[in-house]
């Protein structure tokens, strides 16, 4: 077995695509040994044998996996015998639920508020190739994008009010241990972590609870990434 797993890399070797934090969270969870490979987001040339330009994509033995979603279910699949990404009847289907709410509803109020500050973790080929996209996007300038943060980051947070509802009564929005629709709302809140020195959860919200114990899973994978924003501990 030999798993390469292909993510995004900014300044000081910083892992900061969301999409790729969900497939080192399933390969952790799993317990799969894997080597990482980093590519930067304006030059995807080592990344053209997928036949795509995006990350992540994982390479098990022959097999190219692309999207993270796909890599989940491949991992999964691929992986039986291994701790379940998806444990019990339709928890496939409802973490795929949870990964469209964050894809399209989460996301899209959040990355205008935060992208500026990526152009500061990556190197300046990087910063201008993701503010053409970005501004061409939203046709609207990043610093416009980012000017009203400060209350816009208001109602984003409401949006996260069904997530506040399961984890007033479960450690977890799995359930009792973490699942994949976990990994996928907490990479979310780790890119933020990672690209942006403004917080975007108020410490004293149960998600900053739970985003804790995301951050200590796995030996602490994700609390040893570099961040940009020191999420407060909830009191």
């Amino acid at each position: 077995m030999s798993l390469t797993l292909y993510e995004l890399r900014g300044l000081d070797d910083r892992r900061y695509s969301l999409f790729s934090w969900r497939a080192k969270l399933a390969l952790a969870h799993k317990g799969l040994a894997h080597e990482r490979v980093a590519v930067r987001v304006s030059d995807k040339a080592p990344i053209a044998f997928s036949g795509q330009n995006k990350v992540p994509i994982l390479r098990d033995g022959e097999e190219v996996v692309v999207d993270s979603w796909r890599i989940a279910e491949h991992l999964e699949d691929r992986y039986p015998d291994r701790p379940r990404l998806f444990d019990g009847a339709g928890a496939r289907a409802l973490a795929q639920f949870v990964a469209g709410f964050v894809d399209r509803q989460l996301l899209p109020r959040l990355a205008p508020l935060l992208i500026i500050d990526v152009t500061a973790i990556v190197d300046a080929e990087d910063g201008a190739h993701l503010r053409r996209q970005i501004e061409a996007a939203f046709k609207r300038p990043l610093e416009e994008l980012a000017g009203s943060r400060d209350k816009d980051i208001v109602a984003f947070r409401r949006l996260l009010d069904p997530a506040r509802l399961v984890l007033a009564k479960h450690e977890f929005l799995s359930g009792t241990a973490p699942g994949y629709a976990d990994y996928v709302l907490f990479s979310l809140f780790q890119w933020a972590r990672m690209v942006s020195p403004f917080e975007v959860l108020d410490a004293a919200d149960r998600m900053a609870v739970w985003r804790e114990r995301l951050l200590d899973l796995h030996g602490g994978l994700a609390r040893a990434a570099p961040a940009r924003a020191a999420s407060p501990r909830p009191a």
